[in-house]
């Protein structure tokens, strides 16, 4: 009799964990999404359930969910999947974009703006703003700048890191050898965007001495570069 009572003593307390296992399992997943299968598994790692035939006492169990309970937090970290459909993949930024294939040149790079600080003008005066090419100052996608053009003849097209392509369109005094001015709207963006660097460039094309409005026009309207004009345009707002 006694020997019964106790397997039926046995038997419920063993039901009853398996009750508790369950109804944690059920509240658990649904407070933090993680699958009931998760947590199986994790009970089996653990050593929760039984294991070489033999029972679990309804203490043991309570016991070693109470220990080790908190290390299903890292369950609900799982990361989240997006489909494909789902993901929108980044343009690319021209910084991005292979230029290897291009040639290097090293230049020491400064900028100037159309002021009377750069180029010794004022707004008024019928030369302001006009480049040795005949075209008026632009920052653009295609910038204009200057260059010596025994080096980077007018039309030739560079590629500088930092600051995008550029287009030879003007020359000045100081700009001999391996050196180029940047145009900038104004002073402040000298020295905030660009200052004094020594740099590689990269030679996109080499002009033939000369540049027209329309060409530069071409080039910045280009259907397929707009993309990269709306992040240039959206860096110097």
């Amino acid at each position: 009799m006694y020997h019964m009572k106790t397997a039926k003593m046995i038997c419920r307390r063993s039901v009853m964990a398996v009750l508790f296992v369950l109804a944690l399992s059920v509240t658990f997943q649904s407070i933090s999404g993680v699958q009931a299968s998760t947590i199986h598994e994790w009970l089996k790692e653990n050593n929760i359930y039984a294991t070489n035939g033999q029972e679990t006492n309804e203490d043991s169990l309570f016991e070693k969910v109470g220990l080790n309970f908190k290390q299903l937090n890292f369950l609900s970290a799982t990361p989240t999947r997006v489909s494909a459909e789902e993901a929108i993949e980044r343009p690319l930024t021209l910084e991005e974009l292979d230029w290897n294939q291009y040639p290097t040149h090293t230049v020491h790079a400064t900028g100037y703006t159309a002021g009377y600080e750069s180029t010794g003008k004022n707004p008024g005066d019928p030369s302001y703003g006009i480049t040795y090419s005949g075209l008026k100052v632009k920052r653009d996608l295609y910038s204009t700048i200057a260059a010596d053009i025994t080096v980077f003849p007018i039309g030739t097209i560079l590629f500088i890191p930092g600051y995008g392509y550029g287009v030879v369109a003007d020359i000045g005094g100081a700009i001999k050898g391996n050196k180029i001015d940047l145009y900038y709207d104004t002073v402040d963006d000298v020295f905030n965007d660009w200052g004094k660097q020594t740099i590689d460039v990269y030679v996109i094309k080499k002009g033939d001495g000369t540049l027209t409005e329309e060409e530069l026009t071409q080039l910045n309207e280009e259907e397929s570069m707009q993309v990269f004009r709306q992040q240039f345009r959206g860096n110097e707002e």
